[in-house]
């Protein structure tokens, strides 16, 4: 019998649950996949070989805790609060799930803790590598136990800190999780309502965040007044913004690749997902990272800026004036060539094939590389 695989699924945002879903239907279907989640609502189609044990959250509090915070935590954890019933429940469902599946390997998408719970019961693991000032202890124990390292975007797009051993265990595959072909720009333009030399400025937030302000936007789009602004996801409403005709908010959207096929200018913050739509549909992009735990959109922008594939702004643009200097620098440093060189033809059939190749090293089933 096959030995399955574990997936842990972090359920903020949509990146990872799509990673999760791309990998799954390009594995054998005689690979069995036990997906751990704190929702199933979040997830792509899936394969019929894969499951989901719904877990509770790691980090959300049901009132049900006993504050025990005076208990220092160690430094090789980051979210392991004492006194907590869900944490207890998740990890002993997981474990338990170890004790009696035998699996070839756990896939944590992300949790340092969870990747340390499957070394522990002495179960392989592959860690989701993300951007980030993450070289903290926990951290380090999570990447260095891990039999291997998973990265959703090119090989140039790795950090400068991240030493040798890191990458020559990590298995880059840019374009993860999203459609790297993309819609044809006049057919999304046409399901959109835009006209074909209509200047259109998308400005996009993800699902992992609150969005872009207001005010800020509707300076950008008195800027350019014979633009089209429209923006998808969360915007953060601000009392005193007062704004032209020619921006409108669409809210969350199901259809994001097509308003990014029909863009001429995007404007995003630099979470995974949203970095590699903009990239596959290679757009000028004004990249703007939001705040995130351990800096990981900015290590994000930094590398983006420094492969030259987006035009990096520490913030949004607070008057006209720096508002076109901004939108005209991302229009002269667009590099088409470079940014659709960062996705991979079949990202999702090359990590399939890499975790394949990984369990059957693992298990004694393939020859040790030479």
């Amino acid at each position: 019998m096959t030995r399955p695989f574990g997936y842990f699924v972090h359920h903020q945002g949509r990146g990872h649950a799509e990673r999760c879903a791309a990998i799954l239907q390009a594995l054998p279907a005689s690979r069995p996949v036990t997906i751990f989640c704190a929702r199933d609502d979040i997830f792509p189609a899936l394969p019929a070989q894969a499951r989901i044990v719904t877990i509770p959250s790691l980090f959300e509090p049901t009132g049900a805790e006993v504050a025990m915070d005076w208990v220092a935590t160690p430094a090789t954890l980051h979210c392991a609060p004492l006194g907590w019933p869900g944490i207890r429940s998740a990890m002993a469902t997981i474990a338990d799930w170890f004790a009696h599946a035998d699996p070839a390997l756990m896939i944590c998408d992300v949790s340092a803790e969870i990747a340390q719970l499957a070394r522990i019961c002495s179960v392989p693991h592959v860690k989701v590598l993300q951007h980030g000032d993450r070289g903290d202890a926990g951290h380090r124990a999570a990447y260095d136990g891990a039999a291997g390292l998973l990265a959703a975007f090119h090989r140039d797009l790795a950090q400068p800190d991240w030493d040798a051993a890191m990458v020559e265990k990590t298995c880059f595959a840019g374009g993860l999780g999203v459609d790297t072909q993309g819609p044809d720009r006049s057919a999304a333009r046409e399901r959109l309502g835009i006209g074909e030399r209509e200047e259109m400025i998308l400005v996009m937030a993800g699902g992992g965040g609150s969005g872009f302000g207001q005010a800020p936007l509707g300076v950008g789009a008195r800027s350019r007044p014979a633009a089209r602004w429209i923006t998808i996801g969360p915007v953060v409403r601000d009392w005193h913004a007062t704004e032209p005709a020619n921006i409108d908010h669409r809210g969350w959207v199901e259809n994001a690749a097509d308003y990014v096929a029909a863009a001429d200018l995007v404007i995003a913050s630099t979470g995974n997902t949203t970095c590699q739509q903009i990239l596959a549909a290679a757009r000028p992009w004004i990249a703007v990272p939001e705040w995130r735990y351990f800096d990981e959109q900015h290590r994000k922008a930094d590398a983006l800026g420094a492969a030259g594939v987006a035009c990096i702004r520490p913030h949004l643009p607070s008057s006209a004036d720096a508002w076109t200097q901004a939108i005209d620098a991302a229009y002269a440093q667009h590099r088409p060539e470079r940014q659709r060189a960062m996705i991979a033809e079949a990202p999702a059939d090359d990590a399939a094939r890499w975790l394949e190749a990984l369990a059957a090293r693992l298990w004694g089933t393939a020859p040790h590389p030479a």
